[in-house]
């Protein structure tokens, strides 16, 4: 198993960007908006994210991947973002989402996920609720 948190894997990459001390220094006196902006770009999915993510795969011999944090990071990270951008990197073992609220699929629309069970997504997904299955 190889367990990993978005929330831990965001401060890791602000570390080692060597930017993590500055964006807590000027959270306070900048506009969540700035910082919101700010993060999402030193975040992305596809440019830090995911290929953070790669090493770790690379490096922990897995069965399953357990991807945990995702109300942490909301809304600097979306976990849709981290889903459609993973499936190129995590093909070899099954990912599990940790998801703080409900996921509904509709023939109609597909999967849709609502974080909190409040902010709905629209965004199509390829994933299930592993609740409806037994082992």
């Amino acid at each position: 198993m190889l367990d990993l948190n978005l929330f831990d894997i965001a401060l890791d990459i602000l570390s080692e960007r060597g930017i993590l001390e500055e964006v807590l220094e000027i959270e306070a006196d900048t506009s969540k908006g700035e910082i919101k902006e700010l993060l999402q770009g030193v975040l992305d999915p596809k440019a830090h994210l995911v290929p953070h993510i790669g090493k770790a795969i690379e490096a922990v011999p897995h069965d399953v991947i357990f991807l945990s944090g995702v109300g942490e990071v909301y809304p600097y990270i979306r976990s849709h973002n981290v889903l459609n951008n993973l499936q190129s990197t995590a093909k070899e073992a099954p990912t599990v989402l940790f998801f703080p609220g409900s996921y509904t699929h509709a023939l109609a629309t597909g999967a849709s996920l609502e974080l909190f069970g409040q902010l709905h997504d629209d965004k199509y997904y390829r994933a299930f609720n592993i609740l409806n299955y037994e082992v």
